[in-house]
C-alpha cells in the first residue's frame, strides 16, 4: 500500500507544479491555457491529477507562466524505503496513529500555502 501511495505522490507531482507556477503568476486556468495554446479544461485535468502532461507539455505550460523548471540528478536518498520499513515494523495501532498524524501535517501544510 505505501508503495502504491508513493506512485500516487508521484502522479499528482506535474499537475502541483502546473498549480503553483498558474497561481504563482495570478493566472486563472484558462489565461494559462491561452497562453501556452491549449485548453482550460486540460489545465484542470493536470491540476486535478486526472491527467499527466508529457515533460515538453510541462515546461510549456510552465514557461507560459514565466516560469523554468530546473531538475538535476542526485544519487538515490533511501530515506523513503526506510521510513516505509519502519512503518511496517509498527503494529496497527501504532501504524494508524502514524498515519493520522501524517495526514494532519499534510492537511496544515496544504492550508499554510495555499494561504
Amino acid at each position: 500500500m505505501v508503495g502504491a501511495q508513493r506512485t500516487d505522490d508521484w502522479l499528482a507531482v506535474a499537475g502541483a507544479l502546473v498549480a503553483d507556477a498558474r497561481l504563482r503568476a495570478g493566472l486563472t486556468q484558462a489565461e494559462l491555457a491561452n497562453r501556452a495554446g491549449t485548453v482550460q479544461s486540460a489545465i484542470a485535468a493536470y491540476e486535478a491529477g486526472r491527467r499527466q502532461p508529457t515533460l515538453p507539455t510541462l515546461y510549456r505550460l510552465l514557461a507560459a507562466a514565466g516560469f523554468d523548471l530546473r531538475a538535476r540528478l542526485e544519487a538515490h536518498d533511501p530515506h523513503d524505503e526506510t521510513l516505509e520499513e519502519w512503518e511496517a515494523s509498527l503494529d496497527p495501532a501504532e501504524a494508524a496513529r502514524w498515519r493520522a498524524k501524517l495526514a494532519s501535517q499534510q492537511r496544515r501544510a496544504a492550508t499554510w500555502a495555499a494561504s
